[in-house]
């Protein structure tokens, strides 16, 4: 990609953005970035671009920046829809990602993970199994550091894993994997989509530009999964935690089993993995196909599944207190999220859930709320909407606060609950994201003191 002289523009300037904003200077483009925030608002890295010459226009999108631009890097936070990119784009002006952007630079294989949930789990836990390997690896992407930011790094990996989001993918071109992963689909961020099969066909983008020699990696428990095997025109693996698979990983007699191009072994004892839960399962298996076809010997993906525990805010076990575990599953942003949760554990539950709401429907979780929960307490701007939903399910209570809605679970908790933060909404509305929600928990958890 030829960037000398072309008038790129950068929409929004998180740290995608600000990444993109550098890169596109390196290679000699004439930037400008914009966001719709106030420039005091912005954070003392956005502010710094000015230094490299780079024009900033922040507090509202001026509409003749869009349309006299040579090219676009949309970040994912900002929809495609705002009237200025409308305009742009009626203009004929080139519209991209940042992980578009930076792909055209990336000369390691890219292995890219996305679904609704998992995603920044599958993609550590790749990331652990190819250092065991031996091999050097970025990990980034949607998680942590940008592609951008990889490349501005003037770092060599051997291998790029990259978490990827539905909003990244809504603006690629060319953006080719060698291995895509695609964990699963549930309804999500419908107050961008207009229906689940919008944001489905988003995540079916990440397979779009495979061709022969590259592999798809997709859940074969999901209903989508044979619909989307017509439409790969690459090779295909599935894996299952509910049935054989033939070329595919899957669980039997309580293994891991990998049978592949004739091979059958033993991956790994499901007694053993580090990260519980039926959903880690899969994303256990979805890490175990990847590191198998990138060429990683069974045994070290058995050492790194045993060793690698999973990361904060994802059924994170905080404390034991009085026979009470709390646990911390902030990162629990949808619906489909808190089911796999809620289906994880057999002890009774005390679940506080709520937050924004992003247009989802609650009502999926009524059987499993009437079989597993012994109290439900919501809090934030989608509490009447989630009791309307399922609040008949069991005893449910409302809390105005987390430090209040964690005092009832408290309160009402015996020896043998467990109190479980999983929202089914994102944060906004209290917080500063689901990290900022999860760590308050965690806070205010410490500070409970025992009834004994």
């Amino acid at each position: 990609m030829d960037l000398r002289d072309k008038k790129a523009l950068v929409v929004g300037l998180g740290k995608s953005g600000i990444a993109a904003s550098q890169l596109l200077h390196r290679h000699g483009a004439i930037v400008t970035a914009t966001d719709s925030n106030p420039v005091e608002t912005l954070s003392d890295d956005a502010k710094d671009l000015q230094s490299l010459g780079i024009k900033i226009e922040a507090g509202g999108h001026q509409p003749a920046s869009f349309t006299s631009s040579d090219l676009i890097v949309l970040s994912p936070g900002v929809p495609k829809e705002i009237k200025p990119m409308t305009m742009a784009k009626e203009r004929g002006v080139r519209i991209i990602s940042e992980i578009e952007l930076a792909c055209r630079f990336i000369d390691a294989p890219v292995i890219a993970i996305t679904g609704s949930n998992g995603k920044s789990t599958t993609t550590t836990l790749i990331g652990e199994i190819l250092k065991a390997k031996g091999d050097k690896v970025f990990v980034g992407g949607n998680i942590g550091t940008p592609l951008c930011d990889y490349l501005l790094s003037d770092d060599t990996a051997e291998c790029v894993v990259a978490e990827i989001s539905s909003f990244q993918l809504e603006t690629i071109e060319e953006f080719r994997p060698k291995i895509s992963i695609l964990l699963n689909i549930s309804p999500d961020h419908l107050d961008r989509y207009h229906n689940v099969s919008d944001y489905a066909e988003a995540k079916f983008r990440i397979f779009e530009n495979q061709r022969k020699g590259d592999f798809a990696i997709i859940n074969g428990d999901e209903p989508w999964s044979h619909e989307l095997l017509n439409r790969l025109k690459c090779t295909a693996v599935m894996f299952s935690r509910k049935k054989k698979i033939i070329n595919g990983i899957y669980a039997e007699n309580g293994w891991i089993v990998s049978d592949m191009d004739g091979h059958k072994c033993r991956v790994c004892e499901i007694s053993q993995i580090g990260i519980k839960g039926v959903h880690n399962l899969e994303n256990a298996m979805a890490a175990a196909a990847a590191a198998l076809l990138y060429g990683c010997d069974p045994s070290v993906i058995e050492s790194a599944l045993k060793k690698f525990t999973g990361l904060e805010h994802r059924l994170e076990s905080v404390r034991n207190l009085d026979g009470v575990r709390y646990i911390n599953d902030s990162k629990g942003t949808n619906v489909g999220a808190v089911l796999k949760s809620l289906e994880s554990f057999n002890e009774p539950l005390l679940l506080i859930a709520g937050g924004r709401d992003k247009g989802s429907d609650f009502s999926p979780l009524r059987p499993l709320i009437k079989e597993k929960l012994k109290k439900l307490i919501l809090i934030g701007e989608a509490r009447d909407k989630i009791a309307e939903a399922v609040g008949g399910m069991t005893n449910t209570s409302f809390a105005s606060t987390l430090e209040e809605a964690v005092s009832i679970a408290h309160r009402e908790a015996v020896k043998g609950d467990i109190v479980l933060l999983s929202p089914a909404c994102a944060s906004f509305d209290m917080f500063k994201n689901f990290e900022d929600r999860g760590r308050k928990f965690k806070e205010i958890v410490w500070k409970l003191t025992s009834s004994g």
